[in-house]
């Protein structure tokens, strides 16, 4: 049998390729992108936040205002960007914004319905403290996580880490003072949340950085 001719073979196995690729393209079509979730998740975060801690600030008397804010826009909406990260293939997004999502329902819980949990009078103070030591913990490892992101989200999340290492001296300790001074630094990480939640949506629309963000390199 003669041999085959080495160009038509190449172009043999070229159809046989182009062919394959366009059935796995059929097969497996593209997922359709979405929209960055970050935005949402970090606005959702710092309102909650900023309601949150002006009443540990001493603003706002009404403790209450938070919880509906908290389980809605603070917890559900921050779980929903987390889901929409994990779509994205983003682990410290997903992670971040579900976690912390969950905080806000767990907290709003706490405050709506401690006396059924059992937790009232004197025991409140430590249980809640010991629980913002353990999110101190988390926030702690994804602060560290975080430097490999922006300047803007790494300041969020060292302030977050100080508001919550001092609320917990706070609430373990009974040092109202504390408390008064962890307001004030919740305060300073809302307003840096607001910001790069900001920067992501101007910048967005914008198709330039209008306000930047300290990208690392």
């Amino acid at each position: 049998m003669a041999e085959t001719n080495p160009e038509l073979r190449d172009e043999i196995r070229r159809i046989v390729r182009d062919e394959t690729a366009g059935r796995e393209a059929r097969e497996h079509p593209p997922a359709a992108p979405v929209g960055d979730p970050a935005p949402l998740g970090l606005a959702a975060f710092a309102l909650t936040t900023f309601i949150l801690s002006i009443i540990n600030a001493g603003w706002l008397a009404q403790a209450g205002t938070f919880i509906p804010l908290a389980f809605f826009y603070g917890g559900t909406v921050q779980i929903l960007a987390g889901m929409w990260e994990f779509r994205n293939n983003n682990t410290f997004g997903s992670t971040a914004f579900c976690s912390y999502g969950a905080f806000w329902v767990a907290l709003a819980f706490f405050f709506f319905e401690g006396k059924s949990l059992g937790v009232t009078g004197a025991g409140e103070g430590p249980a809640l403290g010991f629980t913002l030591m353990a999110w101190a913990l988390f926030t702690g490892y994804m602060m560290i996580g975080s430097l490999r992101t922006n300047m803007a989200l790494i300041t969020v999340f060292v302030l977050l880490f100080i508001t919550y290492v001092v609320l917990t001296i706070a609430e373990i300790l009974g040092v109202s003072g504390l408390g008064v001074l962890g307001g004030y630094l919740g305060i300073a990480t809302a307003l840096a949340a607001w910001y790069t939640s900001a920067a992501g949506v101007i910048n967005s629309v914008s198709g330039k950085t209008v306000l930047p963000v300290g990208p690392r390199e």
